[in-house]
């Protein structure tokens, strides 16, 4: 089961919190047992699990990411978003989630967060739930 998800950000760096569009993927899957597989079509936008109790952990990612990685440095790529593009690296297009009893598996501060480096814009993500 294949599932196309849309989400629109409104700024060039933003992490939004996925999960419960996550969760009721999976519950209307009716699937009890299985693989969740998130995955982001695109190249200056990430999908990962963080934190999901202190919204300051999100500020935090993005504080370090822009003063690690910053916008305006020395690169070459023509559209000046190459630090979009080395965010997108680091955090990662696809995580893997482990269904059981129609719920994902998630440590308990854990969320699932779309990350966006190149915003704002309307964008998909796949969500492929594989019943085992």
């Amino acid at each position: 089961m294949l599932i196309t998800k849309k989400i629109k950000t409104s700024s060039r760096e933003e992490i939004l919190d996925i999960t419960g569009e996550i969760q009721n993927v999976i519950r209307e899957s009716s699937i009890q047992n299985g693989i969740c597989l998130v995955y982001i079509p695109h190249t200056t936008c990430a999908v990962t699990i963080n934190e999901n109790a202190d919204s300051d952990v999100k500020r935090d990612i993005l504080y370090w990411l822009k003063k690690h990685i910053p916008q305006n440095d020395d690169f070459h790529h023509a559209e000046g978003n190459s630090d979009a593009h080395i965010k997108t690296l680091m955090s990662g297009q696809s995580v893997q989630l482990i269904i059981e009893n129609s719920k994902p598996i998630l440590g308990t501060w854990q969320g699932i967060y779309f990350c966006e480096f190149d915003g704002p814009r309307n964008r998909n993500y796949f969500v492929k739930i594989i019943n085992g």
